[in-house]
């Protein structure tokens, strides 16, 4: 088989997770579920050599020493460490790291900022991946949903290719609870979870054919790089001129021969606090603490910080955050609507 290069792509800034997640430290550096960060976890989900080669790691430019610091703490290794000038969606980073292979490399995208809890169920499926990988498909890794979420894509299983894969017949948006609640009941629809494997030179070749604006100003940015031990910094005039678009628009929906591996392995995008508040360890009270917090007659409330002493008091259902400089209080099961948070912050800083 051919080697496995893990691409981990760290160039996400994780706002719904703010206060705590910030541009100049996304949610990918914060240790959330338990005593690694979420790239340290990642990177030691794909450290097993006899599977993976050191991986190749996509990062905003400002966050190189950040990125190598973890992985550093966590005694993992790294193959390249491409640094984007600016960030241009999934589509394009990986077309750098796709430039940086060798065309027979078998590429297994991973973002940096996932929980997986069964890595076995990981491993089996990047098995299956790598077998379809290997005959020219492009693979995608289906979710196995347990509940009809709207947050999520899903992807629709066509034939199948073996008893544990399927032709993606197609790729659907983010529904309506109506739909979300037919998707579960049908069986046969996976969430989308941004987990992808495929040849170098296969991915490049759907570029070509699909996405020419994506390909052509990557690879004049990854021929006009700056090169520096293990870090690559693309040209930045070059690199700005690719189509900013997900790897699914540019790529995958329009392919032929794409592969669903569906898997049910603990997963989640920790997209928000009530995501967090599911995979935290909670009290008798279904309160989930972290940092100086004390819950006081608390019921079914996450409460977390990473700064002052919070202390709740007869109230239920909560999400409070702190930390140094601000603090959020929303109701559980509303924390989507931290991005209005973000913007009005935004706006009002702005002057607007």
């Amino acid at each position: 088989m051919n080697p496995i290069l893990p691409v981990i792509l760290s160039g996400g800034a994780g706002t719904r997770l703010w206060p705590l997640s910030r541009p100049e430290q996304p949610k990918q550096f914060h240790r959330l579920v338990d005593a690694h960060t979420l790239l340290q976890a990642t990177a030691l989900r794909v450290a097993d050599a006899e599977l993976f080669s050191p991986p190749l790691i996509i990062a905003n430019e400002r966050h190189a020493a950040a990125v190598e610091a973890q992985l550093a703490e966590a005694d993992t290794t790294f193959a390249s460490l491409i640094l984007e000038p600016m960030g241009r969606n999934t589509a394009p980073a990986i077309a750098l790291a796709a430039l940086a292979a060798r065309p027979d490399d078998l590429l297994l995208v991973l973002p940096s900022d996932h929980v997986i809890r069964d890595v076995p169920a990981f491993h089996a499926a990047v098995r299956t991946a790598a077998a379809l990988a290997n005959e020219g498909w492009l693979v995608t890794f289906g979710i196995r949903p347990d509940r009809p979420e709207t947050g999520y894509g899903y992807i629709k299983r066509g034939a199948a290719l073996r008893p544990d894969a399927f032709a993606a017949e197609r790729f659907v948006e983010k529904p309506d609870l109506e739909t979300a609640e037919a998707y579960l009941a049908d069986g046969g629809y996976d969430w989308n979870g941004g987990i992808f494997m495929m040849r170098a030179g296969r991915y490049l070749e759907e570029l070509a054919a699909q996405a020419p604006d994506v390909l052509e100003p990557a690879r004049s940015a990854m021929a006009k790089a700056a090169r520096a031990g293990n870090r690559i910094v693309p040209n930045a005039e070059a690199f700005a001129a690719a189509r900013s678009q997900s790897i699914d628009y540019a790529v995958m929906e329009g392919a032929e021969r794409v592969a669903v591996v569906p898997v049910a392995m603990g997963w989640s995008d920790v997209g928000s606090w009530d995501a967090l508040l599911d995979l935290a360890e909670r009290d008798e009270n279904d309160v989930a603490r972290h940092g100086d917090v004390l819950a006081i007659d608390s019921a079914r409330c996450l409460v977390r910080s990473d700064g002052p002493a919070v202390v709740t008091v007869g109230v239920s259902d909560l999400i409070v955050v702190a930390t140094e400089d601000a603090v959020l209080i929303l109701p559980r099961g509303q924390s989507q609507r931290v991005r209005e948070a973000v913007e009005a912050l935004a706006a009002r800083d702005s002057g607007q």
